[in-house]
Parts: structure tokens; C-alpha cells; sequence
């Protein structure tokens, strides 16, 4: 596939699995046999990340992934988005890279960081 349409295929796979509440139909279609997760909080396999976001949706019912910007080059994608687990938070900054094999999500790492009530500088973290 190319850069743009593995960009998109992560895109579409994200926003199925925790927006729409579908990680079954998420996993089936994007993940590869082996999925390999460096997030210390979740286990490596499609079974294991349909698990996680079940149990992170039933923590959080309200939970919104607004993705801001997306950059793909060869193999892998980054994501940069906004993760609200409840309306109206200031959310989490999350920065998501994928990597694909054979055009299949085979590897993921994040950083998660909380948008803080006030900074030290006028910007925003998106």
C-alpha cells in the first residue's frame, strides 16, 4: 500500500475500534496474526487489544479519539490526537505509531500525555 493509504487504513482503524466502539470488526480487518504492543498496559495479539478497549470504554463510556493530524512514511504511521475520555475534558495528547507489514497493523507504541490546565507558553499541544 502506499504512504497515503496506509495512513488512512490506520486512521480508519483507530477511529473504529474506539470511537465506534467496534474493535472486534477493527481487529479483523486491520490487525495482522501478530500484533506486537509496546504499551505497558496491554497485551501483544488482536485478542488483547479488543480486551483493552472493551475495558477502556468500560471505564470510560464517553470516550472520544479526535485525531488531529496523521503522517505516514514507508511502513509506518504516526498519529497525533486528542483523547477525551469524558466530554468536555482537556484530554490526552497521544502520539500512536503503527507499523504495518503486508498491509496489517503488526506493531504499535505510544506516548500519552495530559493537556494541562495551564502552560508555560500560548501554544497548543495540537
Amino acid at each position: 500500500m502506499a504512504t497515503t493509504d496506509n495512513a488512512q487504513f490506520v486512521r480508519e482503524f483507530y477511529e473504529q475500534a474506539f470511537n465506534a466502539g467496534e474493535p472486534e470488526a477493527a481487529a479483523q480487518r486491520a490487525l495482522g496474526d501478530t500484533y506486537t504492543q509496546h504499551n505497558p498496559q496491554a497485551g501483544d495479539g488482536p485478542d488483547a487489544f479488543i480486551g483493552y478497549v472493551h475495558w477502556l470504554r468500560g471505564q470510560f463510556p464517553d470516550l472520544h479519539l479526535d485525531i488531529k493530524r496523521t503522517i505516514a512514511e514507508g511502513d509506518l504511521v504516526v498519529t497525533h490526537s486528542n483523547l477525551h475520555l469524558a466530554p468536555g475534558d482537556r484530554g490526552m495528547a497521544v502520539a500512536d505509531f503503527w507499523r504495518l507489514e503486508d498491509g496489517r497493523i503488526v506493531e504499535h507504541w505510544d506516548v500519552i500525555q495530559e493537556v494541562p490546565e495551564e502552560a508555560a507558553n500560548g501554544n497548543t499541544m495540537f
